[in-house]
This record gives C-alpha cells, structure tokens and sequence, in this order.
C-alpha cells in the first residue's frame, strides 16, 4: 500500500503567514502539520510516499527531505496548479500504479494514527473507504448523504443547502478503481477536479464505497482559529520536561517543555505550554496553550494561548492572547493601551503596541 500526501495549496486562510511560508508546516506544539500525517502514515506500515508540492515545493522539500526522518521514503510530485484533489490522483498515476492508497491531505490534523482504519481497508477492500465526521457548518466541506442503511449515496462539496451535517475528514482510502473515476469526471464550477465528483462516479457506477463515522478529534486546520484550537488539543498531551535553565525566581506550573537552550529567569509559565530551544523568557508570563518556537525573546509581556514562530520577539506589552505570530516578528509597544491585543502577523513584521 502507498500513501498519497497533498502539501500543494497555497493556504490562502491563513495569510500573511503564508506568503512567506507553507500552510502545512506552520507549527502546531512546535512541529508542523505536515508531520503529523506522516508519522501517522508511517506508523500505519505504509512506507512508499509521494507528496504532492506546489508554489511552496522548496521550503516542503528542505523540512521532509527524503523522509528517512519519518521512516518512509518520499517522492516528489508538482503539481503546477491547485486544480483539485482529484487532478493530484490523476498526476499521481504513475507512482500510484494498481496499488491501494490512502490519500492524506498535508493541513489535515487527526489525534491518534489511522492504523485500525489502514488494517480494515487492507482486509476488505472496498473500492473507496471515507472517513466522516459531524461539524456543526458543513458548507464549508465536502458532505456525505447516508441512505437508512449508512451508505453513502450522495457526496456535494460546498453544498448551500447540506444534506447532513457530515464532512468528509481529509483521509481517503482508495483501491486502483478510483482512477477510472478521474478521468471520467469534468472540472467543477471552481475549475478543479472534485474528488467528491470522483468518488460520486464510483457510486453511481455500483462500486463498493463505505464510510466511517469518528467522533474523536479532528481539524482541518486552515485557518487562525482552528490552529490554535489544534494547537491547545495537542499541548494537553504534553509531559513535562526541562532541557533549559530556570532560575530561582521563576515559577512553572503544570506541564511545560522547555528545550534545550532556552533560558528562563524570572517568570511564571503555566501549562501546558512548549518553549523552543535557545528562546530567552524574561520576567514574564506565558499562559495556558502556548508554543513558543525557536530562538524567540519573551520579556516584560504577557502571552497566552497563542503560537510564535521562530526568532519573534514580544517585549514591553501587557498581555497578547489568541494570536498567531509569524518568523522574525518584532512586537514591542505603542503610545495606545488596550487591555488585549489579537495579532495575526506575517514573517519579518515590526508592530508598536501600547504596554
């Protein structure tokens, strides 16, 4: 079985971030959300990988390289347009040959692995297994229609009237049959290839496609909001460790990481919270939910539930919660003094913010 990874789109949700960076290796508890999936697919038994690259297939390439990290071997497929997940099958023939595969979207993020769900498909082999899920606004996704007995019967992507309120999870099983599917069907309104169309071919066609309905965590993590929700979900699994230095007059409480490197004096940390290697926390407070990556200085300030990526710095301001703080980012005070600030900031920025 192979594994097929899409890390191609340009994660326009998640701008300026993502100007200059890749969606899917924005960090979630300081590693990117990309490699989540491929520990998943590696602890899956599933080896042979290609990924998927597109605008952004340099900085993809240097962060998985070969993918001996992860225990898989990847290769590298362009795909010189997000002109659908389905157009990715159809790029990926060759590669793919006749074998069964799970196609796993890059921004995706599922607690736990898909290992139960690989060994099901690997025994039963229906022509294409779905993994669904209740959200409470399915026009945002792809929606699955069950007949009484829980078979799928009808897949809309987008829909403004859903049928049910389950989205599919961005993991799909597939055996050799779904190829026949992309290239029967024809581009959408939105000018891509729908997987949701391909997969609607081999249902009406008669072909064998199941779905599974879970209940446990899962995000598709596109944007501000839902990467901080991620965010919080994996820290609660954090255990801590201290590879730093904390001087006598700090306090840490709860679960909190701090690599090695990193240099706390004179703070309060209350996890569970993650502070990156090198990074230098000075008489501050860093809150409940936050990774704190690489290199960055915290000092005289107060963060929380938030997430800063690498060599950033936030000194001199009073309290910054909810944000989401991009590389090499500057943020120090202005004249103004609100109690709170909100911060969704790209790479390289400079912001005055009152203290």
């Amino acid at each position: 079985m192979k594994a097929l990874v899409l890390a191609g789109g340009a994660g326009t949700r998640l701008r300026p971030i993502t100007h200059t960076s890749a969606k899917q290796l924005v960090p979630v508890a300081n590693k990117p959300v990309l490699f989540y999936g491929l520990e998943a697919i590696a602890e899956a038994g599933i080896t042979d990988v290609a990924v998927i690259v597109g605008s952004t297939a340099a900085e993809i390439q240097r962060a998985v390289g070969d993918g001996s990290q992860f225990g898989i071997s990847v290769t590298y497929l362009q795909q010189d347009a997000p002109l659908g997940l389905a157009h990715a099958v159809l790029i990926a023939r060759e590669f793919l040959g006749d074998d069964d595969f799970v196609m796993y979207l890059g921004d995706n993020f599922i607690v736990g692995n898909i290992t139960s769900l690989v060994d099901s498909f690997r025994t039963e082999r229906p022509d294409a297994q779905l993994l669904l899920t209740k959200v409470p606004d399915p026009t945002s996704f792809g929606v699955a229609e069950l007949n009484a007995a829980g078979r799928v019967v009808n897949l809309e992507e987008k829909p403004k009237e859903p049928k049910s309120d389950l989205a599919l999870v961005g993991v799909y099983l597939f055996t050799s049959a779904i190829h026949e599917a992309v290239r029967s069907i024809a581009p959408s309104w939105r000018g891509e290839l729908e997987i949701t169309h391909a997969i609607q071919w081999l249902i009406d066609e008669g072909r064998d496609v199941r779905s599974t309905t879970i209940s446990g965590y899962w995000k598709d993590t596109g944007n501000v909001t839902d990467m901080l929700e991620v965010n919080r979900s994996v820290l609660e699994t954090v255990e801590p460790v201290c590879l730093g230095t904390v001087d006598a007059e700090s306090d840490i409480v709860g679960r909190v990481r701090i690599e090695r490197g990193a240099k706390v004096s004179a703070s309060r940390i209350v996890g569970p919270a993650i502070i990156g290697a090198g990074t230098v926390v000075t008489n501050a407070y860093i809150g409940p939910f936050t990774s704190v990556s690489e290199g960055c200085r915290i000092e005289d300030s107060e963060i929380e539930y938030s997430i800063l990526l690498p060599d950033s710095s936030v000194v001199g301001v009073r309290r910054v919660a909810a944000s989401l703080i991009g590389r090499n980012v500057e943020v120090t005070p202005a004249p103004r003094n609100p109690s709170e600030h909100r911060l969704i900031l790209g790479d390289h920025s400079k912001v005055q913010i009152s203290s």
